[in-house]
């Protein structure tokens, strides 16, 4: 599946940056920063007037456009960016990432230790924060959460990665939690999971079907509560007065969804919108038409994003069926090497993103240094048109009279291309794919739909375009790829992204997730990345910069994430949205040219049983953009 973000996951997929000087042992140091996104209103004529003057009502609203809509409202199903994103602002996790590098710092968690084997991990749960019905939140809450994940499939669809090493999960008292662990598990400050309140969720009878998209408000004990939901309209949470952080200085945020990404553009220049996230950014071209506009200000930083060509690797079950209708030929790697090499990857960064990426190279961005791998050059399949019809001419599709390249049953190789409808960039490349396998006699129909997902997940395609925002662990994005992550039946859904499953790859994953040295982890994590590359299956075509606007008469300060040079939108955690300040306030450090809030939370140092440990990557982007 794609994400695209599914581009997450919401895994993905991704998510946070916030701000605000506030006990529980938190210092935050704030720069500057302008920005902010909200849920749509239902009526939108009526929210451009609410919009322009900031407010509703009384109320100070932040209205975000996205170019995505929700998948699902169940922390336990959602895996675009979009949902994944607004859980965030739901619901707490144990742990979160510090605005300014990405490290980990308390959230629902106060601090966190392990037995000297490793095997046993205690979180210490706060008391000071409550559901917003007013009960409080507990470690019985986060205890019943991840064992019903532990014995629910259908509860495991989204996160399920994160538990399968779990033995036991306990809650001796209010305030602590106990998990035992099978074997050790380096992500145990990085369990991206929402927890969510027993008292509620216990009712539920299907977790594989339940979307949490019927009754509002929904209880979280996030910095917002989701009050209203419309399926590809709008999204509005109000803000929760009572967070133990500190209530969010915007009372409400509405995500708005585009179709259309002009038109989502053209509503910031209105003021109908407060801030553009573009799917999941702006074109090159959009980015320059905002620049030197009045009052908007164009923030661009490195992305947690890769944008990559998935191949159907032959859509399978854990059971062993097969389903879908993938090419055959796409079962040989030299056909798959061959359309890897003739891509052009810098013609892509050049051209479709006018130089605001980087070419593709390894799974994981440059952004996260300690895991980012590049091939050797011995190992690239760079662009070379004539090696790749040599190799599929040796895999035996040998071009005819015509020109076309056919099998030895004569019929001509064509492919199907899952696209986007709401992403320029699919569009763009599709049309130099079908220029440049056209050259090697190959067809390419592009098969732009507003949503892929239902194809993906029947494996009803040849291949797709596809991303993830990566998390600061790459646990998240590397499990999607594992034997495990496939669905248990043809009828299923699971985590799995593309449908592979390589024996080498698994014995490697099991091994970075036990390893607890950071360099040793990375090692094992780059390894993978080679592993994948060299299947060919997933072909990164680029790391797309983060390119996002926003109106500095609506949002007078915002925090990016990292401080220096990020993102807004997507972020790691619930900071931009949580941090927003609205112009001409009195908390606003005003300022149309400051490009984002920098904060650094100094929180406990925890230090697990003599191992310091620093995360770095994560999480999701599919069919819709994962997180």
């Amino acid at each position: 599946m794609k994400t695209h973000d599914q581009h997450g996951r919401g895994r993905t997929g991704p998510r946070l940056k916030g701000i605000r000087l506030l006990a529980a042992g938190i210092a935050a140091l704030v720069v500057t920063a302008g920005l902010a996104t909200p849920l749509a209103p239902a009526a939108p004529q009526a929210h451009a007037a609410e919009s322009a003057q900031g407010k509703k009502g009384g109320k100070k609203v932040l209205t975000v456009a996205v170019a995505q809509s929700v998948d699902s409202l169940s922390p336990f199903l959602a895996g675009r960016l979009l949902s994944t994103s607004v859980h965030r602002l739901m619901y707490e996790y144990l742990t979160n990432y510090d605005p300014k590098d990405a490290h980990v710092v308390p959230a629902l968690a106060t601090k966190w230790e392990s037995s000297p084997d490793k095997l046993t991990w205690t979180y210490t749960i706060r008391s000071d924060s409550k559901w917003s019905d007013g009960q409080q939140a507990t470690a019985d809450d986060a205890a019943w959460t991840l064992n019903k994940m532990m014995t629910d499939e259908g509860a495991a669809t989204a996160n399920g990665n994160f538990v399968t090493n779990f033995a036991e999960v306990t809650a001796p008292s209010a305030t602590q939690l106990v998990i035992r662990l099978k074997k050790p598990q380096a992500t145990m400050t990085a369990l991206d999971v929402p927890i969510v309140p027993q008292h509620v969720w216990e009712k539920v009878t299907d977790f594989s079907k339940f979307n949490n998209d019927k009754s509002f408000p929904i209880v979280g004990n996030g910095p917002f509560v989701l009050t209203d939901y419309k399926p590809d309209s709008y999204v509005r949470l109000e803000a929760n007065k009572n967070f133990w952080r500190g209530a969010p200085k915007f009372d409400e945020l509405v995500f708005r969804y585009y179709k259309d990404q002009d038109a989502a553009v053209a509503a910031l220049r209105k003021g109908e919108v407060s801030f553009v996230a573009g799917s999941p950014a702006l074109t090159p071209a959009q980015a320059a038409s905002l620049k030197g506009e009045q009052n908007i200000h164009v923030n661009e930083g490195p992305g947690r994003r890769f944008y990559a060509l998935a191949t159907n690797p032959g859509a399978q079950a854990r059971n062993g069926k097969k389903f879908g209708d993938g090419h055959p030929s796409l079962l040989d790697e030299r056909v798959r090497h061959a359309l890897f090499m003739a891509v052009d990857r810098q013609a892509i960064v050049d051209k479709v993103f006018q130089g605001h990426a980087e070419q593709g190279q390894g799974y994981i961005p440059p952004r996260y240094e300690s895991y980012f791998w590049k091939p050797s050059a011995d190992q690239e399949l760079a662009y070379d048109p004539a090696k790749a019809a040599q190799l599929l001419d040796e895999a035996g599709y040998k071009e005819n009279a015509d020109g076309k390249r056919v099998g030895k049953d004569g019929k001509p190789l064509n492919y199907r291309v899952l696209c986007h409808a709401t992403d320029p960039n699919d569009k763009a490349v599709g049309k130099y794919l079908q220029e440049w396998w056209g050259k090697l006699g190959i067809g390419v129909e592009l098969n732009c739909l507003d949503n892929v997902t239902d194809p993906w997940l029947a494996g009803k395609y040849d291949l797709a375009f596809d991303g993830w925002s990566v998390n600061p662990d790459p646990d998240y994005v590397l499990s999607i790829h594992t034997c495990a992550a496939l669905p248990a039946t043809p009828k299923d859904t699971d985590a799995t992204d593309d449908f592979i499953c390589d024996k080498k790859y698994d014995e490697l994953y099991a091994q970075q997730l036990a390893e607890y040295d950071p360099a040793k982890r990375a090692d094992l994590v780059k390894q993978m990345e080679s592993r994948l590359y060299d299947l060919g299956y997933m072909n990164v075509m680029a790391y797309p910069n983060a390119l996002e606007a926003y109106r500095t008469d609506q949002i007078g300060s915002i925090t990016t994430m990292p401080a220096k040079a990020g993102n807004i939108y997507g972020q790691d955690g619930y900071w931009s949205w949580w941090s927003a300040v609205p112009a001409n306030s009195d908390d606003s450090s005003g300022g149309s040219t400051s490009t984002g809030l920098i904060i650094g939370i100094v929180a406990g140092v925890v230090v697990l049983g003599g191992l310091a440990v620093l995360l770095t990557v994560r999480r999701r982007a599919t069919a819709e953009d994962r997180e």
